[in-house]
């Protein structure tokens, strides 16, 4: 099934559509033959309860940071997204479903490791223009989060250009180096108290980010992760996001296993009694390999 484009040379087409309960995984075939996802999620607001759309945008082909517990690390690196990929993937997702009222670069690849390519789409995002006879299609950076997996040279360049509105996440899920490194390879670069000065160096409005943190079973949910992340965390006013962890469809690591709701809630609360606000992040699209962590691709149609 292919998308009809603006320039069937160059413009991506749609290789593949997967529905599950409201998420909807979009696979686009690029001009190269390669192939990059993105993932609409719908999401309940509180306390009015209204949906609210959320496009969860690839950055690169693959990535370079190598987690163990991503799919889009195993698969390595491909190459970067140019800014038009980037943007295509909102201007698709907006034609398969509804205009997305929130853009989390989340997907495939590091945004800090196509740092200029990113910035140039945010651009092209925020600008308003015409899509066919639809109305104006452009966001506000307020609507925006980009996540990095922790890449301090990527902080301290994007620093001085970083949208103000926008949210920074920074993907964790440890609260150690001994444990970090071996779920995030970056973290031999970049350990933590190196991240935490790139941090405390960058301009967070009122010292806030999002902490992402893949909560892993009996791996990083005890009293003394807590503990340690809270600990971690103190300079700064800080929402942990918990996500459980969602195994490959490939298979992942023999080490690395999913918890149970209730052991999410649990870690949960424990950051609470450590005096960290944490929320449990409500999994999706794990039957159609949309969930976080689990978006790959091949390099080619099959």
């Amino acid at each position: 099934m292919h998308e009809e484009t603006r320039n069937a040379t160059c413009f991506p087409s749609i290789a593949r559509i997967r529905r599950d309960r409201g998420v909807v995984k979009l696979c686009l075939e690029l001009r190269d033959g390669a192939f990059v996802e993105s993932v609409l999620i719908p999401m309940r607001t509180r306390p009015r309860g209204d949906e609210r759309l959320t496009l969860c945008l690839s950055t690169q082909v693959g990535c370079r940071m190598g987690c163990a517990f991503c799919a889009t690390g195993r698969m390595g690196f491909v190459r970067d997204l140019e800014p038009d990929e980037i943007v295509a993937q909102a201007e698709i997702a907006e034609r398969v479903a509804r205009r997305p009222d929130k853009l989390v670069f989340m997907g495939m690849g590091e945004p800090l490791d196509n740092l200029e390519r990113w910035r140039e789409a945010v651009r092209l995002l925020t600008v308003s223009r015409r899509v066919g006879d639809r109305p104006p299609f452009a966001w506000s950076t307020k609507d925006m989060t980009l996540s990095t997996a922790g890449h301090v040279d990527g902080l301290d360049r994007l620093a001085p250009v970083f949208p103000r509105k926008m949210t920074l996440a920074v993907s964790l899920n440890a609260p150690n180096d001994e444990l970090r490194s071996r779920l995030m390879p970056l973290n031999r670069r970049w350990p933590l108290a190196v991240l935490r000065e790139a941090l405390s160096r960058f301009p967070l409005r009122n010292r806030t980010f999002l902490a992402e943190y893949v909560v892993f079973r009996d791996l990083n949910d005890g009293e003394e992760h807590a503990r340690e992340l809270a600990a971690y965390l103190s300079p700064f006013r800080t929402l942990v996001n918990l996500i459980a962890y969602n195994p490959p469809a490939s298979g992942g690591p023999d080490w690395l296993a999913a918890p149970t709701a209730a052991q999410v809630e649990r870690f949960r609360r424990l950051l609470g009694k450590h005096g960290q606000v944490a929320r449990c992040r409500e999994t999706k699209g794990r039957r159609i390999e949309a969930a976080c962590g689990q978006l790959a691709t091949g390099t080619r149609r099959d």
